[in-house]
């Protein structure tokens, strides 16, 4: 129970889910490893990923002794999910799952689009999960996918809106917005963020749905099933490492997350 949470996610987008997290449950410890060594994850082989989403969860429990892992990262989860939770002897929580089940409930019409990267729309892993909660819930659904190569490495660099922004942002979102979906999923971490742009050029009508309080919710679901949640003190430690520069982590970081992100280590902690 007074172990940490861990969380990873190739960069900074996880952050939004960390921010969820913290406001959920403040009493908890955190420890969230962003892997902007080696990030975008999106346009890399999912072998690749998943073998990065492994070594990370493997550190989380290994190196920090972490009780849950929440894998705040779509393509990880699409890479990996199920080796993950094969090899690690906690419980681990992905954001697909949430994600789709928020967007199915959220739909007037049945019309939904999700966008993601190229490796989290090329898995699949999205039609899958929106499949299994459609039936669950005996609705119908037609699912529209868009991957958005670029978006990542605009929050990566903390430009989130512009005219460059705009221009990609209206090229990428043309097949769901000529599908007229009423709900969008922003199927990655990084791109709620971006929830601006991208709600200006999708337009009033069309609701947007992140991951990151739906997953949120799903992990204190999880942990309060396991007997592993904390209450016993208003505010709980965080724990910062990133594998590339720290000083550009902390910086970044602490404008996308708040006061919370005040330092930065470096991961793997033997380098």
């Amino acid at each position: 129970m007074d172990r940490p949470i861990g969380m990873f996610d190739s960069g900074f987008g996880g952050l939004t889910v960390a921010r969820a997290l913290i406001d959920l449950l403040p009493a908890e410890d955190l420890v969230y490893i962003g892997d902007t060594g080696r990030y975008p994850y999106g346009s890399k082989p999912l072998a690749e990923v998943r073998s990065y989403a492994l070594e990370l969860g493997h550190s989380l429990v290994d190196d920090f002794g972490v009780k849950a892992i929440v894998v705040a990262c779509n393509t990880a989860t699409a890479a990996a999910i199920d080796d993950l939770r094969s090899e690690l002897a906690v419980p681990v929580i992905d954001v697909v799952r949430p994600g789709a089940s928020a967007l199915v409930r959220a739909s007037r019409s049945g019309q939904i689009g999700v966008i993601g990267t190229v490796g989290t729309i090329s898995s699949g892993a999205y039609p899958a999960a929106v499949t299994d909660v459609a039936a669950v819930l005996g609705v119908d659904v037609e699912l529209t996918s868009a991957a958005c190569p670029g978006f990542v490495e605009f929050v990566e660099r903390g430009q989130t809106t512009g005219d460059e922004v705009t221009v990609l942002a209206e090229r990428l979102l043309a097949p769901v917005r000529a599908a007229g979906v009423d709900t969008l999923l922003l199927g990655c971490t990084h791109y709620p963020f971006l929830a601006r742009t991208i709600g200006d050029v999708m337009g009033p009508e069309v609701v947007l749905v992140s991951s990151a309080d739906e997953t949120a919710f799903a992990a204190r679901s999880r942990l309060g099933d396991l007997g592993l949640l904390r209450d016993d003190r208003p505010r709980g430690t965080r724990r910062f490492l990133s594998s590339g520069d720290v000083d550009t982590f902390r910086e970044l970081g602490s404008m996308l997350l708040g006061p919370e992100l005040d330092s930065t280590a470096r991961w793997p902690l033997s380098t």
